[in-house]
């Protein structure tokens, strides 16, 4: 399991099932965004969602784990309007008698998950270099100073934590300090860790924070015609330095098995996406000319770590984020199969 919050895994791709809607729930959530019961929808399996892709928009519906998750991602996509960013425009939102909802524009094509693997080469360059210039153009959006989901906002705040997130430079240490509050913690570890931590801060100093997506793998990307057609689920988003979203994408090429697009589905091999970093690197050589980059990336990966270690209700995934912890502080991580 990935430390990122689980994509809700829509899947935009026909056929439909000859079917009207009957659910009760997308019934009901039809009315309480004031649409008629008209229409065919697929449902369609998410992480976090109930998931209904209709001929013109996606209607999903939230078990409510996240405070206000939708509203942020309907502030997050509304700050695209008029740019060169793909999106599936957001259309209403809201909250009906079986929780949040969001609705959203159906885009053309399927999740890149989807697309991917029957895709050749040619092909899936060219995916690879639109979604560059889809990443620049977003990381070029003006972006509110300090832009948290509100639900990662009160987890750094002390609250429990719903899920995990993308890095947040500027709480490193409070991971540390939360890892140090567990029982049984490796407490000469997590010494050595905030050594670590604080010889590389420095590498931020002058960093801009930009729009970051934050979860940006094969289920969050939609395709058409060998291209990217949208950027989907914002529900991570906030303001970062830009390689945060490598950080995302690289580990995804590097772990892409434990990507699925739904909790019983399987992800990509991760044979398949070895010449990715490549090719983005050609079409969005920006996100790759920092200075210091692997250590940003490792700094990265040991947040990621650090908040599975501090905050996974699971012990054995507690003891295994320890022990990749340990192998970062020794110079290894995912990143040492990759080239970009």
């Amino acid at each position: 399991m990935s430390a990122v919050l689980r994509s809700t895994a829509i899947t935009q791709s026909t056929p439909f099932v000859d079917v009207p809607a009957t659910d009760p729930a997308l019934l009901r959530t039809l009315a309480a965004a004031g649409l008629p019961a008209t229409g065919r929808f697929l449902p369609k399996a998410g992480w976090v969602s109930r998931v209904w892709v209709g001929d013109e928009y996606v209607v999903r519906l939230s078990n409510g784990q996240f405070r206000d998750a939708y509203r942020h991602e309907a502030t997050v996509v509304n700050l695209l309007a008029g740019s060169e960013v793909p999106h599936a425009r957001h259309l209403a939102h809201g909250d009906g008698p079986d929780g949040p909802w969001y609705l959203s524009e159906r885009l053309p094509g399927r999740t890149m998950h989807e697309a991917w693997p029957a895709a050749d080469s040619h092909t899936r360059q060219a995916i690879i270099e639109s979604l560059g210039a889809a990443l620049r153009a977003l990381h070029r959006v003006p972006v509110p100073a300090g832009l948290l989901p509100p639900w990662l906002a009160d987890a750094l705040a002390g609250k429990p934590w719903a899920a995990f997130h993308p890095p947040v430079v500027s709480a490193a240490l409070q991971q540390v300090e939360a890892a140090r509050r567990l029982p049984g913690n490796d407490s000469r570890l997590l010494a050595d860790v905030v050594d670590w931590i604080q010889e590389r801060l420095v590498l931020f100093a002058a960093d801009e924070p930009v729009l970051v997506h934050g979860d940006l793998h094969g289920s969050n990307v939609i395709v058409d015609q060998g291209r990217v057609a949208g950027l989907i689920d914002f529900a991570e988003a906030l303001a970062q330095p830009a390689d945060v979203e490598l950080d995302t994408i690289l580990r995804w090429c590097a772990k892409a098995r434990e990507y699925p697009p739904a909790p019983d589905g399987r992800g990509l091999d991760e044979t398949t996406l070895t010449e990715v970093p490549g090719w983005l690197h050609g079409a969005y050589p920006e996100l790759f000319e920092r200075e210091h980059l692997r250590e940003r990336l490792n700094f990265y990966d040991m947040y990621g770590e650090l908040a599975l270690y501090a905050h996974h209700p699971q012990p054995d995934l507690r003891e295994a984020a320890q022990h990749r912890i340990a192998r970062l502080l020794s110079g290894h991580n995912h990143l040492e199969g990759l080239v970009w």
